[in-house]
């Protein structure tokens, strides 16, 4: 069966926290992610998981160094040092686009100095110029987990409204240096995360705000970050004079568990608190009613003005973008599995990865005539991907077989999407060349068609070698082969 569809982008996606490594190099500050050590296999807690699930240090996180731990996410897969090999790499398996993110520490160590690392942007001119040459279109997520930790201790993290304005001068400083290298703009990855997992999203941590309850803090750093993206796509539209920004949202598609009313109303507010929530604010730029009716009752206040509610209303985005890994079930009796840093129901309909994350190609489908029916915006898949304990073999290759079926799967799924009438302009698989989880903290959790020899505690050397499935995918591109 081909795939065949005149001007979709097909591509592979990384973030700089996961992926550069020198964390401490030409200027760099460390942000949040890269203070969280690597939990051991039996000292993590998450249940319903195989391989378990977070670390633990999510919950009791360590924000300084150690003696004795490792701190995965400073070295990464070492890309900024072998960024044109990796960059090679991409363009020979026949990539059209590379979803990539640019750390903020790299640019503004601390956030609020007045000029930027000069170093940082000498790096990414010729990262990005490098795509380029390569043939590559580029998609760039501002801020992908990596508020610098300076901005935390000082400020607060993403409660403080000063913080907002830091971002848009990184943002403004982005677009001045790489707007004519750059094709699509992500303000934020995942930016619903802020709601979930606050330290992910930038907060710093609870007691750094005495007094203040758990979800007035997680809902407050929410709101500011989708003021800082609505005050991104107007500064974009208003410098680069086009329709490419967007919204990255970590979609959670659950099922009702069965036909039971009670179970569908569970299902409708489970859906609408982790999915249209998050849709509405980036597409229609207003707090629907059923948040504002949860607003009263967890006694949040949302600190906001006529002005913040205005320029969230007036500039929405261009585009959607998600990422779909896995679905779930939601009743009021249901067995939790796993899934990326959040857990709904198992289905006993679906096989599920060593990690407990539930494959569901059709549900792929379905999620994308469901936002493309109720936005009509155009949408594109910013990440999905299968990971797996991957194993290097005697002949320096990985026979991912599973990885091309699971793949091969949801590419069929997108098809069917494009076939039922959705306008969906793109795709990329996440962590195209192997990097550390964002969610365990392990590299041990792959996801690449490239195979990077480095263990959960960075031992190895580093190198690169293309997986049995770098080979599918590059046939896939040059044939339209499924």
């Amino acid at each position: 069966m081909k795939f065949i569809k005149k001007d979709f982008l097909w591509g592979g996606a990384t973030a700089a926290y996961q992926f550069e490594g020198e964390f401490d190099k030409d200027g760099k500050s460390m942000n949040m992610g890269e203070m969280i050590p690597y939990i051991k296999l039996e000292d993590r807690a998450s249940p319903g998981s195989k391989r378990k699930g977070f670390a633990r240090a999510f919950v009791e996180p360590a924000i300084e160094n150690k003696e004795g731990l490792h701190y995965p996410k400073r070295f990464g897969s070492n890309h900024y040092n072998r960024y044109k090999e990796d960059i090679d790499l991409l363009a020979e398996a026949k990539l059209d686009i590379y979803r990539m993110s640019i750390s903020w520490g790299r640019i503004y160590p601390n956030g609020d100095e007045s000029t930027p690392n000069a170093k940082g942007l000498e790096f990414y001119r010729n990262l990005l110029t490098y795509c380029k040459q390569k043939g590559l279109k580029i998609m760039v997520t501002m801020h992908h987990f990596d508020t610098p930790y300076p901005i935390g201790v000082k400020y607060g993290g993403w409660m403080n409204k000063q913080v907002i304005e830091m971002f848009i001068k990184y943002a403004k400083t982005l677009m001045t240096e790489f707007g004519d290298l750059v094709d699509y703009w992500l303000p934020f990855n995942e930016i619903n995360i802020s709601a979930l997992v606050p330290m992910m999203g930038g907060v710093a941590f609870l007691e750094d705000h005495p007094g203040m309850s758990y979800d007035q803090l997680r809902f407050q750093t929410l709101h500011n970050q989708m003021v800082a993206q609505a005050k991104v796509v107007q500064l974009g539209h208003e410098m680069l004079k086009k329709k490419i920004f967007g919204s990255m949202i970590a979609n959670m598609t659950a099922y009702p568990i069965d036909c039971n009313p009670i179970n569908i109303i569970e299902w409708q507010k489970h859906q609408e608190l982790n999915r249209y929530f998050y849709y509405d604010m980036a597409a229609i730029g207003e707090y629907p009613t059923y948040m504002l009716k949860l607003f009263e009752k967890l006694n949040v206040k949302i600190d906001t003005n006529p002005e913040e509610m205005n320029i969230l209303k007036n500039n929405t985005v261009d585009f959607l973008s998600f990422s779909y890994y896995m679905s779930g079930t939601v009743g009021k009796t249901v067995e939790n599995a796993s899934g990326n840093l959040s857990a709904t129901g198992k289905n006993p309909f679906l096989k599920a990865t060593e990690w407990g994350w539930q494959i569901d190609p059709q549900g792929l489908r379905y999620t994308l005539n469901d936002l493309w029916d109720r936005y009509h915006l155009p949408l594109f898949i910013s990440e999905n991907g299968m990971g797996y304990d991957d194993k290097l073999n005697d002949k320096k290759t990985v026979e991912d077989d599973y990885r091309i079926d699971y793949l091969k799967q949801h590419f069929l799924a997108i098809k069917e999407a494009i076939e039922d009438g959705v306008n969906i302009f793109g795709y990329t698989m996440w962590g195209v060349i192997d990097l550390v989880s964002g969610g365990t903290n392990e590299m041990s959790k792959r996801y690449g068609l490239v195979y990077v020899d480095y263990d959960d505690f960075h031992n190895g050397t580093g190198n690169r070698f293309k997986k049995k499935s770098f080979d599918w995918f590059k046939h896939f591109m040059e044939s339209g082969e499924l």
